[in-house]
């Protein structure tokens, strides 16, 4: 575009935001967020927005609903301000995870939050490992997805990996772990998991040869563990060498972080900072996926292809 860029960082993630614009070399433009005796929000963005390509830096991250709202607020103050775009940079998109109606009488949340972003005034959106690669279709505006497989395997790669294997913790994610494994050069197993509800999993099985290897367990996402938690056990019962966990976002409530740490047979838990990191722990590896973002905020800008970016 010939549109000068302004970006605005909510409060969900301000040291992502700043080490974004620290790449592109552009100033981080303030936001004054005031909550009214009534505890509305109120939002003002503190730069001109006139026919400026405006990117909202706000992944929906707890507390979700005050970060989803300060978006939509944000959104709607540069529609208003008359900008020539508005692009949501939510490195981590919480309700990608209500993307199916599996009970009587629930929302599928994912859809409506879509609707709700693009009512506000989102024209563009800029997200990374959703949930499930169908929530990309909840949108009605152009979407690029993004995935933090490649800076995962960098890490990985320096590792010794002679006797390696990625393993997927349940089937919906093989297609992500199998991508990753590629990358690496690995074989690839898969766990057959069947979700009981929101904090129970029931693992069966797992397809693959994993027993005496150094396991790479991959998935997209780690709020309570519960998955991960209930796999070391089936892991042990196959006597591997070594158990490492990889994720996107690691959310980590619930002390999830301190109970798979406490696991004598995992040596290493890494994550990235899509979403605020826990307090520093001496198994975690935070990996930064700014430098990702800020090139695919700038080939936006610049009206250039993004998909290169997930070119092996």
């Amino acid at each position: 575009m010939d549109t000068e860029i302004v970006i605005f960082g909510g409060s969900a993630h301000p040291a992502l935001a700043g080490e974004i614009c620290a790449q592109l070399g552009v100033a981080l433009s303030a936001v004054r967020l005031t909550r009214f005796a009534n505890d509305c929000l109120e939002v003002q963005l503190q730069a001109n927005c006139r026919e400026r390509d405006v990117f909202l830096i706000q992944p929906l991250v707890p507390p979700v609903q005050e970060n989803l709202v300060e978006l939509l607020l944000m959104a709607d103050a540069a529609r208003g301000a008359s900008a020539a775009r508005v692009t949501a940079v939510m490195s981590h998109y919480a309700y990608a995870r209500s993307d199916k109606k599996d009970a009587p009488r629930i929302s599928i949340g994912g859809r409506l939050v879509a609707d709700l972003l693009v009512t506000a005034g989102v024209n563009r959106v800029l997200t990374l490992t959703l949930h499930s690669p169908e929530v990309h279709g909840f949108f009605s505006v152009p979407v690029d997805h993004l995935h933090a497989l490649r800076e995962l395997a960098d890490h990985f790669r320096r590792r010794d990996l002679s006797n390696a294997v990625v393993l997927s913790p349940d089937l919906g994610y093989a297609k992500s772990a199998a991508a990753f494994a590629r990358r690496l050069g690995l074989p690839v197993a898969a766990a057959a998991k069947e979700r009981l509800s929101d904090n129970k999993v029931s693992i069966s099985a797992i397809i693959g040869e994993v027993a005496d290897r150094d396991v790479i367990v991959v998935d997209d996402e780690i709020a309570r563990g519960t998955t991960v938690l209930e796999l070391l056990s089936l892991l042990r019962q196959q006597e591997v060498r070594s158990i490492s966990i990889a994720c996107t976002h690691g959310l980590f409530a619930d002390g999830a972080l301190e109970k798979l740490a406490a696991a004598e047979d995992v040596t290493e838990i890494v994550s990235t900072n899509s979403v605020p990191a826990p307090t520093s722990h001496a198994k975690l590896t935070v990996l930064s996926v700014a430098p990702a973002l800020a090139e695919a905020i700038r080939r936006t800008h610049d009206g250039q292809s993004v998909s290169v970016l997930f070119e092996h």
